[in-house]
């Protein structure tokens, strides 16, 4: 008898500006179920609190702050190995998910192996930064547009 072994699933989740509390809910709750966190070296110390102890976390990302740089290609593997596994996994990025991110070589790499997975926005730096120096972004009679640029 053959049995179908469960496919785990994916979480694309974004960390905010850096401050714990800016993170979302949605994010705090994922992380509190996650059973691999794979993250980049712009999410705080404080945020990574939730991860429970049994988690795997593995920091990934171009400029790793354990000094090793993983490519994107590993990333992807690791998203795709774990889940499955029938992992739970976090795949956790400062700022917001879809801003100055890889996600589209991500999003490619888990629909290839069809895996599922879920995407939960955050609060971007650019916003978080700007609003902590008090600086609107738009202002009526002033700024009526915000352009994000690579």
């Amino acid at each position: 008898m053959f049995i179908q072994s469960k496919q785990g699933k994916v979480i694309l989740a974004a960390a905010g500006p850096g401050d714990p509390e800016l993170v979302t809910l949605k994010t705090v709750r994922y992380l509190q179920r996650a059973e691999v966190v794979l993250t980049d070296r712009l999410v705080s110390d404080g945020i990574l609190k939730h991860v429970p102890a049994t988690a795997k976390v593995m920091y990934v990302g171009k400029q790793c702050r354990r000094g090793i740089s993983t490519s994107q290609a590993t990333i992807n593997e690791l998203m795709v190995h774990h889940a499955r596994q029938g992992k739970l996994v976090v795949r956790l990025k400062g700022g917001d998910v879809s801003i100055f991110s890889n996600v589209l070589d991500e999003l490619q790499a888990l629909n290839e192996h069809g895996i599922a997975y879920e995407i939960v926005p955050g609060v971007t730096a650019a916003l978080g930064a700007a609003a902590y120096a008090g600086i609107p972004l738009t202002a009526r009679g002033h700024a009526t547009a915000v352009r994000l640029l690579t």
